[in-house]
């Protein structure tokens, strides 16, 4: 056991705690005990030993609850503290001895824990006035509060170590034991109440009488959370290929990248498409097919598993794959060391593909600050598997590498100015100010020597990212005195409805990033989702200073127009705060350069709302 680790030396210092308190909690521990107590405390003993083995399972993952927490409140509230140690000394001595499936540590763990509850419960019960004994109605209240206190530290406990072992957040850990454990724990505990009164009218028997009940229930509770977990996994779980489901896929990557971005660790995603199913699926029909997707599928499963990543079906002969801390190289290496095994193994009927073997083409994408979310990611993935087809298939392709895919950027930009032209007829000024900002984006990307992907995607965005303000009514956009608070809430809601009219279209969603996000600030106190620093796409961060500048250098009804000079010195006063400072650097050095090399330039003016 490495003490270093935060999960370690919490474990140690609760031991060494919960020891000192055995030890000091009361003076009576070792006293004699009559015959007829001693058989108690062996039939107590051998009560919860029996309970231990019938433990089941409870949220979070790895967190198992027996329903031996009974015998020891019962053993407070009617022998008291020194009584119910006793039991739990004796009873974790055995546990130590014969359960070796548990690491050794966590058996003095464990201990120490229950010290705390058993101690912390019996506290609490005596200070309002709750007396060992028989079970009294009146102190009912006292009961309650003693089952609170023990229900409450265990959950602090046991939470924080989970919040140390996940290193999640401990408010969401402390959420989660609070909402899916409490009907478990609380039957639990309310069970001491009823061996309280059994034991003191009945002795051994109603011991017996409440074991009989209480291991009944444990198997009911296993057997509820085996269903629970069989129907989990069926919902989690593509039947053909025995991999995780498509929902699942999107659920858990939602995850990883919050993972990736909280602890700031790599995190790549793949899409893989079997090549040429369709002429297999022609050739032996569906039902060989979809042995084929079942044989490709546990191949995957099995190889994903051993190096501890996730794969999906993710519809139809696609697949994908998280590979979390793997960097886009690593993560090539293993799709492309998967595809050589898949090529390598044998299968009925694979002398109809055209490379006579089982093969794949798959694209691969790195999680980075300019990933805004999911879909952009899987978007962005989608298009290296399609340059990863053109290329003749059975091969590997990471997204943003240099590529002879033939590009349509022209074609793009035409259909592009083509809706935008729209604008000629309701607002002259946005359709001027997106060819600026366009042109500014070509410049830039230039500059920055954007890869073949980003280039199209920093220029497209520029020629479209104020398509939104079609929906915004004529009198406003055209207002030529100052804008009322609510006109300015719907001049906001443009990158909204840009977004949407982007999205509803396949061939360019993933502009919606830009289209939406450039109004975001780098301080975060931009619109629409007030996002700052890096959770903003680089992209987006560099259309918000291009379009920013030419809205300050642009003639407009309703505010001051600036000069070149007095718009680059606003760029700098704003750097770090409502510009990315790197990019508004390179921005101003551009325009710099400009200005040097045609000192007769005239203002070339702009818009940005």
């Amino acid at each position: 056991m490495q003490l270093r680790q935060p999960k370690y030396t919490y474990a140690f210092l609760v031991c060494l705690a919960g020891s000192i308190l055995f030890v000091t909690s009361d003076g009576h521990l070792f006293q004699s005990y009559s015959t007829s107590e001693w058989v108690t405390i062996y039939a107590m003993v051998a009560a919860v030993l029996i309970l231990e083995h019938y433990t089941f399972q409870l949220p979070p993952e790895g967190n198992q609850q027996s329903m031996d927490s009974s015998i020891y409140l019962a053993a407070v509230f009617t022998f008291g503290v020194s009584f119910a140690l006793f039991v739990l000394l004796i009873s974790s001595f055995v546990l130590m001895l014969y359960d070796r499936s548990m690491k050794w540590w966590k058996h003095p763990l464990n201990f120490a824990i229950y010290t705390f509850m058993i101690t912390g419960a019996s506290v609490a019960y005596h200070l309002l006035g709750g007396n060992a004994g028989a079970f009294d109605i009146k102190h009912m209240t006292a009961y309650i509060f003693g089952l609170t206190a023990y229900f409450f530290i265990n959950v602090l406990l046991v939470g924080f170590y989970y919040f140390l072992l996940y290193k999640g957040k401990l408010f969401e850990v402390i959420k989660t034991f609070l909402t899916d454990a409490i009907f478990a724990y609380l039957s639990t505990l309310l069970l001491s109440l009823v061996l309280v009164i059994l034991i003191v009218n009945n002795r051994s028997f109603g011991l017996f009488l409440f074991l009989a009940i209480a291991v009944l229930l444990s198997h009911a509770f296993r057997r509820l959370f085996v269903m629970y977990s069989k129907i989990s996994d069926k919902v989690n779980t593509d039947q053909r290929t025995g991999l995780y489901s498509h929902s699942y896929f999107e659920e858990k990557l939602d995850d990883y990248i919050k993972e990736s971005r909280e602890k700031d660790i790599p995190l790549s995603l793949a899409l893989l498409d079997l090549d040429d199913f369709k002429k297999y699926n022609d050739a032996f029909g569906h039902p060989q097919g979809d042995r084929l997707l079942g044989f490709f599928g546990q191949i995957v499963k099995a190889e994903c598993e051993a190096n501890q990543l996730l794969a999906a079906r993710y519809g139809g002969e696609e697949f994908s794959i998280i590979l979390p801390s793997y960097t886009k190289e690593k993560a090539f290496q293993f799709i492309d060391g998967l595809r050589k095994k898949i090529n390598d193994t044998p299968f009925d009927g694979v002398d109809v593909f055209p490379h006579g073997c089982i093969s794949f083409s798959a694209g691969i994408l790195e999680v980075n600050t300019e990933s805004f979310d999911k879909s952009q990611l899987v978007g962005w993935a989608d298009r290296a598997l399609y340059v990863a087809k053109s290329k003749g298939k059975n091969t590997v392709f990471i997204y943003g590498e240099v590529s002879n895919l033939p590009q349509r950027l022209e074609h793009d930009i035409n259909e592009i100015e083509q809706q935008i032209k729209i604008f000629l007829s309701k607002d002259v000024y946005t359709f001027k100010h997106s060819k600026r900002v366009f042109s500014y984006a070509v410049d830039m990307a230039e500059v920055l020597n954007l890869n073949e992907e980003n280039r199209r995607l920093l220029v497209l965005g520029a020629l479209i990212h104020d398509i939104g303000k079609l929906e915004i009514p004529r009198d406003i956009l055209n207002k030529k005195t100052k804008l009322t608070n609510e006109e300015w809430e719907i001049i906001k809601k443009h990158v909204l409805w840009g977004k949407e009219i982007v999205l509803a279209t396949n061939k360019y969603q993933d502009l919606a990033p830009l289209v939406e996000l450039h109004h975001e600030r780098f301080d975060g106190k931009g619109y629409p989702h007030g996002l700052k620093n890096k959770e903003i796409p680089r992209l987006a961060r560099l259309l918000c200073i291009i379009d920013s500048f030419d809205a300050m250098t642009t003639e407009r009804p309703y505010q001051d127009t600036k000069s070149f000079q007095e718009a680059l010195n606003e760029l700098r006063r704003c750097s770090g705060t409502q510009f990315d400072p790197e990019l508004a650097d390179s921005f101003i050095q551009y325009i710099e350069s400009r200005l040097t090399q045609d000192k007769s330039a005239n203002p070339v003016g702009t818009e940005a709302i």
